[in-house]
């Protein structure tokens, strides 16, 4: 069945059900939602009122600064993973800055003490090392610690595996001199979740308590990390609302949240093109965006990303495999369906797609990188706040 002409000349394919105006002619587009991300923002708020807890947002999954005006009035501010991330969150987005790494470099340790409000170190050795720093430079100190308790599935997304490097184990603060290394610490972090509920928190939350309770009531503040996917449709509130304000009765101390994902959840898009269409066993879209470049958890994780109005692959009249432009063998998005054949120049949408892209996206093949937009579906306004081009790719490399 051939397309409309009418459609054709729009770009716009019957298989997409969303329409966003006002995006570049040519090439890939991440485009922010602004309505859904004020709706993420709310239940963000909710929380910190009815819990008396504050939440961060964590640069490592999410740091388009140019819609930070929209998250800026919810959030306590920012959790840094190094110097760049912790000047972008003083300079961008103002409010607390807190800094964690698996290990800051001696050549760091002044800006990141500069910028931070709370430092949190991963070892015992680093808190040993930056401890008289720390000090003269009057920042709350904390440590991470491993509560040796997964909750998760995947192997590479749990903190607590085996051989882990991230946080100190019980066993480790208890054999050190730790009269005169915790004398100046004021909190404990602990991140253990990845896309999880509020189940695993309040059963990891008891292992800490059995593991670290000793420590716990000469501390100011707790923070529970992220990985707690708090806005999916699915996830109790309450209940997170409740073991937040337990936590903090029982200890009297201050709990922070720092989820990542959860801010920016099915609050973005990634709109690609149609190059050309190949059969080899099967129909073969090739697109103007790829899996390894511009949504690397596709093939990291790995998942497959939600496409507006597609279906599983036979669920529809017309099944194609999703692939990029880009050399590499295995740089294929997925498997979906259509009502519709697909033809060169359509355009299709995928959802949920600004966590953990923009941050992470390379220019791997000198492929076209998308452009950087916000679309607020109650205006009908976009904004198009960047394009790339030849000079940010050759910018990189020497």
């Amino acid at each position: 069945m051939e397309l409309p002409h009418t459609l054709l000349e729009q770009g716009i394919s019957p298989a997409e059900k969303l329409e966003i105006p006002g995006l570049p002619d040519h090439g890939p587009c991440y485009v922010i939602d602004r309505k859904r991300l004020r709706q993420n923002m709310q239940v963000m708020q909710r929380i910190q009122k009815e819990s008396g807890c504050r939440v961060l947002l964590a640069l490592k999954g999410f740091s388009t600064f140019s819609v930070f005006d929209e998250m800026r009035p919810y959030l306590a501010g920012c959790c840094a993973s190094g110097v760049w991330e912790a000047r972008l969150a003083r300079e961008k987005f103002g409010g607390e800055v807190h800094s964690y790494s698996p290990a800051f470099s001696r050549a760091d340790i002044p800006e990141i003490l500069e910028l931070s409000d709370h430092v949190v170190f991963n070892s015992i050795n680093q808190l040993q090392q930056f401890q008289d720093q720390t000090i003269d430079a009057g920042v709350e100190v904390g440590l991470r610690i491993n509560p040796e308790y997964s909750t998760g599935s995947v192997g590479m997304y749990d903190p607590c595996a085996a051989f882990s490097r991230l946080g100190a184990r019980a066993d480790e603060i208890g054999t050190t001199h730790s009269d005169s290394l915790l004398r100046h610490l004021s909190g404990f972090h602990c991140h253990t979740l990845c896309q999880q509920t509020s189940e695993p928190l309040e059963k990891t939350l008891g292992v800490v308590e059995e593991r670290f309770g000793k420590w716990l009531p000469d501390l100011k503040w707790f923070n529970m990390g992220g990985g707690h996917h708090i806005t999916r449709p699915d996830y109790d509130v309450d209940h997170l609302i409740q073991l937040i304000r337990d936590f903090q009765d029982r200890w009297d101390l201050r709990v922070y949240l720092e989820p990542g994902e959860a801010h920016v959840y099915d609050a973005g898009y990634l709109v690609a093109n149609v190059l050309d269409i190949v059969e080899n066993g099967t129909r073969i879209a090739i697109l103007d965006v790829s899996a390894t470049s511009h949504m690397p958890d596709v093939l990291e994780m790995p998942y497959r990303p939600p496409l507006e109005g597609s279906g599983l692959p036979g669920e529809k009249a017309h099944t194609y495999r999703l692939g990029s432009s880009s050399c590499l063998s295995g740089d294929i998005i997925g498997d979906y369906s259509f009502t519709f054949p697909l033809h060169v120049g359509d355009r299709l949408i995928f959802s949920d797609q600004a966590q953990y892209t923009m941050v992470k996206s390379t220019f791997f093949n000198g492929i076209r990188h998308p452009a950087i937009a916000a679309w607020d579906p109650d205006t009908g306004k976009t904004e198009v706040f960047r394009e790339f081009g030849y000079d940010d790719f050759v910018s990189r490399l020497g």
